[in-house]
């Protein structure tokens, strides 16, 4: 396990590439002029301890002790030791509605990113459950695996949005299956699903699904996003509305909040609907079911240890800058006299 600290730092490896490509273009030119004013015997013998291999050797201690220095303010990180530690929680896993549906605005500002809102303050109150992801609009797509790293929950929740399936529809069945395999089988925490949708579904399977969830022990809670009422699917273009999606009639689709169908999903697990309009409400009630489930213990591997390893790119640096420095251009006398290099 490594990690990288200053990753930032990488940019100064152009100044490095192009160096190198000059070199080979300056080599290149200054081989070319020779061969037009002298010969190779020639040139030999007006420069008998001119090494054609020094200057080779030169640049690449000065590129290679360059890109050591580089590394090093990169400073790579690796982990020395894994803590194994208890935790009492539950395993979440939250499957997000990402079909274009939940662009409508009549929740603000939208209905995905009111849903990523959601998600993103159930996750800041939370203390030792395990957290997964799942995208879906007409498939359901794994994001996140369970794990206890809430920062990074946060990140690929922040990079969710409507663009990121090209399979368009609202498949509930396929966020309820691929959910289903986050959870693993061997342990006996509690389970419980959040879907974060507006409840449009285009297929009757949802409730087979539900089913099956609930014969795996899995709670389905649904958080309804949306309004009854309904509000139209805006086309944009640079953050300005453009036009509103229109169907084969060309009419104008107004996309509605489906409760009565999110309600009977969450009913055949034992779960419950619950109307996502008010933040702070939702957060309460999420807070109060987790509170009424059972905490189950489970192991949690950390790499809890990582070492600073740019000491050893700077001496490696310095070795070939040393290198450079004291390496003449000329032949080596005792390398000369070993025609290693097939030098006359």
């Amino acid at each position: 396990m490594y990690e990288l600290e200053n990753i930032f730092w990488s940019w100064l490896f152009l100044p490095v590439i192009l160096i190198s490509i000059l070199f080979v273009f300056d080599r290149a030119w200054k081989i070319k002029t020779q061969k037009l004013f002298f010969s190779k015997s020639n040139l030999e013998r007006l420069s008998p301890n001119i090494s054609q291999i020094k200057p080779i050797i030169k640049i690449l201690a000065i590129l290679i002790g360059s890109s050591m220095f580089v590394i090093a303010m990169i400073n790579p990180k690796i982990g020395t030791k894994i803590e194994t530690f208890q935790r009492l929680g539950v395993d979440i896993v939250f499957a997000l509605d990402v079909s274009k549906s939940m662009l409508a605005e009549d929740i603000i500002p939208s209905r995905i990113d009111k849903s990523k809102q959601l998600i993103g303050q159930i996750i800041n109150n939370l203390g030792g459950d395990r957290i997964g992801i799942v995208a879906y609009a007409g498939k359901a797509f794994p994001q996140l695996p369970l794990t206890t790293d809430y920062s990074s929950a946060k990140m690929f929740l922040q990079n969710m949005n409507t663009e990121m399936l090209s399979s368009q529809g609202t498949a509930i069945d396929e966020a309820i299956r691929l959910s289903s395999t986050y959870f693993d089988q061997d342990q006996s925490t509690e389970r419980l699903l959040f879907i974060v949708s507006d409840g449009e579904d285009h297929n009757d399977l949802s409730y087979e699904m539900a089913e099956l969830a609930a014969k795996n022990n899995i709670t389905i809670y649904s958080i309804g996003v949306g309004t009854e009422k309904g509000s139209p699917i805006p086309i944009k273009k640079n953050g300005l509305v453009m036009n509103y999606k229109k169907d084969s009639n060309n009419e104008v689709v107004i996309t509605k909040l489906n409760k009565i169908h999110l309600e009977n999903i969450s009913e055949k697990t034992g779960g419950k609907f619950i109307n996502g309009s008010v933040t702070e409400d939702v957060i309460n009630e999420v807070i109060q079911i987790l509170e009424n489930t059972e905490k189950k213990e489970f192991d949690t591997q950390k790499f809890s240890d990582f070492e600073d390893q740019f000491q050893w790119f700077i001496f490696i640096g310095f070795v070939f800058v040393v290198l450079d420095t004291f390496m003449k251009d000329g032949k080596t006398i005792w390398l000369k006299n070993l025609n290693l290099f097939n030098e006359k």
